[in-house]
Formats: structure tokens, sequence, C-alpha cells
């Protein structure tokens, strides 16, 4: 319906008396963009989040005939299609076709939906309005997470919890990125302190480390070698709250008394994480899909199916809770390489952009691309951030189509 609208006028959020026209291509990426935490997953006997990401998909590449610019293919991203003809490779060789094809469309559905930003963005407004509308629907996310009438009442309308915080860490990038290169300093402080705070509340550790992992990235972007006292500090006091808050600790190893003297002494290992089962069900997946053959994997969509067609080996669990782990599996040493290389590429290119750049519009772009992505990159540790792609990867891959289009049109 927005798609091939023929538009609409709206507002500067930052500026009031600004007016631009939206076309139907930016009034539906306004909308797209702004509802990704929405996840429809009620029981009706279908998959509604899984429809609605294809459809969403579908809707792009219509889009792309519509859009008057054509899409942005930078040099990372050329890495990232590197990496899909390798997906497409695993699944000559992979345990279930089916499966490989699944598997394969949570990573195309990013660069899509980056390449549509990078073509139908054609001005500051509509990516600041994207932005900022994305993050109003988070902070009513973040109400509804904690009261709990609003939650049971919106609990199939918005994405799980895990994936809503890590969702949250884009947010938290943008509003301190907002506090930088706005003058609603206030505001954007508040916003970044709630939804940091989350992650600590509801004890997700990988939130967590998602969260420092965004603020260092952002500090080295924004003061590059000045940052490291920051960096440095920054890391301290996540490893300090692991040990000074008693439920955190508790919940991070399987002795509550350990101290963060023991730390400092070397005595704590692996072995003293409580991993919830995963460190087991890891070493499961990879002594039956990743060993003897790590340089290519058991193939694209291998775990899943694995692990769907054992339910009993993984207590009935779906998914791996590491996407790192998955990938290894799956499409081995060549395919972990190959992402965490497109990852350092999107990070070094919003790097140079900020500091190519003398028009702070392109430069909170840039740093909120940059950061973002390499605090939701964290959570690939132990999280299935890549299942749940609509809410959490493809917010910064968003954030880096919009940085494209800003470059090249603001220039």
């Amino acid at each position: 319906m927005f798609l091939l609208s023929d538009g609409r006028i709206v507002k500067n959020p930052l500026d009031r008396s600004q007016k631009v026209l939206l076309t139907g291509p930016e009034m539906y990426w306004v909308v797209v963009f702004s509802t990704g935490l929405l996840a429809f997953s009620y029981d009706l006997g279908i998959d509604l989040m899984a429809i609605r990401l294809f459809i969403i998909m579908i809707l792009c590449c219509v889009g792309f005939g519509i859009v008057k610019d054509t899409p942005i293919l930078s040099k990372p991203l050329i890495i990232y299609l590197v990496y899909l003809a390798w997906l497409f490779v695993g699944c000559f060789y992979t345990l279930s076709v089916p499966f490989g094809i699944r598997t394969m469309l949570k990573y195309v559905f990013p660069l899509i939906f980056c390449l549509f930003a990078s073509a139908a963005i054609d001005n500051f407004i509509t990516a600041i309005k994207s932005a900022i509308a994305a993050r109003w629907v988070a902070v009513a996310c973040v109400i509804i997470t904690f009261i709990p009438f609003l939650y049971t009442l919106f609990d199939n309308v918005i994405w799980y919890i895990t994936a809503r915080v890590i969702h949250f860490i884009s947010m938290m990038v943008f509003s301190l990125a907002m506090f930088f290169f706005t003058k609603e300093k206030k505001l954007n402080l508040f916003l970044f302190i709630l939804f940091l705070l989350p992650c600590f509340v509801l004890l997700l550790r990988t939130s967590i480390l998602g969260s420092v992992a965004a603020i260092v990235a952002f500090s080295f972007i924004r003061w590059k070698l000045k940052s490291l006292p920051v960096i440095l500090g920054v890391v301290i006091l996540g490893v300090i709250s692991v040990f000074a808050i008693p439920s955190l600790r508790s919940k991070m190893f399987f002795d509550n008394k350990t101290s963060i003297e023991e730390f400092r002494a070397g005595k704590i290992d692996m072995s003293d994480v409580n991993t919830n089962y995963r460190a087991y069900m890891w070493e499961r997946l990879e002594n039956n899909l990743y060993r003897d053959h790590e340089l290519l994997g058991s193939g694209t969509g291998s775990t899943q199916y694995f692990m769907q067609a054992n339910p009993r080996m993984f207590a009935n669990l779906a998914a791996s809770h590491s996407d790192f782990v998955q990938m290894r599996c799956d499409n081995g040493i060549i395919g972990l390489v190959i992402y965490c290389a497109l990852i350092a590429a999107i990070y070094i290119h919003c790097f140079l952009i900020y500091w190519r750049t003398g028009d702070n519009r392109i430069k909170l772009f840039a740093l909120t691309a940059g950061a973002s992505l390499i605090g939701v990159f964290a959570t690939f540790y132990s999280d299935n951030t890549v299942n749940y792609s609509l809410a959490t990867l493809s917010i910064p891959f968003g954030f880096y189509g919009m940085t494209l289009a800003l470059n090249k049109r603001l220039r």
C-alpha cells in the first residue's frame, strides 16, 4: 500500500518547521524499519513471523523496480554476496536442502533490507524519521516488558524477550549518537540509559556482552585511539558488574560465591561458567557436524535439521543458541571467516565514512551503523540472533544502508 502510493508530506522530527514529501518507497521504508519489533507470533497453525518476513522481502524486491535510484553495492556488501554464494554451495552437501534454503533466507533478508534502504532513502529527514519512529516503538516495548498486564496482552505481538533486548542495543547506540549530534541532550541520554538497563535487570548475559561491545565500538569510531581509556573503563565496569551484582554473579557461575579476586588470580575457567546446558549442546553439535570436516562444515542448515531430527539429544531444543557454532557446523571455518570479514569490512567502512565527511548527519548514521552492528554481532556468541533477523540483525544493516544513501546523496 505505502510502496505504491504517491507519497506523503511529513515534518522533520528534529525541526518541525521543515517539511518534505516522502515517496511511496520512502514511506514503506519508514513503516518497515520502525516496526521490526512486531512479530505477530500467534499460534494459528502457521508461522506468521516467517510469512511476514517473506512478504517484506518480496515487497523490498518489488521496490527496487519502483525507486528512482539504484541500490548501492559497497565493497563490504560484495563480501556479503560471497558469503551467500558459499551458503549456496553448502546446500549441495547439506543434510537437508529445505533447512539449507531456510537458513539462507535468514541471511539474505538483512542484505535486501540494506540495499533497499540505500536505494529508497533520498534525504536526511526520511532516514531520521524512520530511526526515531523505530526508537519510539522500542520505548513502548520497554514499557510493555516491565508491566505484567501489558506484557500478557502484547506478548504475541512483539518479539521474544531475547530478540527484543538485542534490538535495544541498536536503539541504545542510536540514542548515544543523537546525544552527541543533536541539541536534545537530556532526552537522548535518558533513552540511552533506558535501552541499556533491560539487559542488566533481566540478567541477559548475551545482551550485556553485546551492549558493552557496542559502546566500545562506538567509542573507537568517535574518538579513535583517544578512546582507549574509555574502552578500558567500559570493559572494567562490565567485568566488575558480573561480580558486583549478586543475581548476575549467581547466574554466571555455578558457585555464587565466586569472587573477582579469583578472576584476577586466573582461577576461573569455562568449567566454572554456567552456560545453561549450552556448552554441552555445542560440544555435541561440533562432535557430530564439525569434527573431521572443519573447513567445509556439514552443509547449510545441517545444524537445525540435526537438532530437530534428534530432539532427545538436545532436550527438545530446536536451535543452537550460538550462531558462531552454527556457522562452523554448517559452513565450516571458511563460512565463519567470510562472515567475520564482512562485519569487519562494514565497521571499517563506517569508520572511514565518519572521518571523511564533515556532515554531522552522515556521521550520526555511520556511527550508529558501525557500533550497533558490532554490538549485535557480539550476541552471536550465545544466542540465535540470525533467527530473529527482522528484529535484530536487520536494524544495523538498515542503518548501514541509510548511511550509504546519505553519504552518496548529501555529498
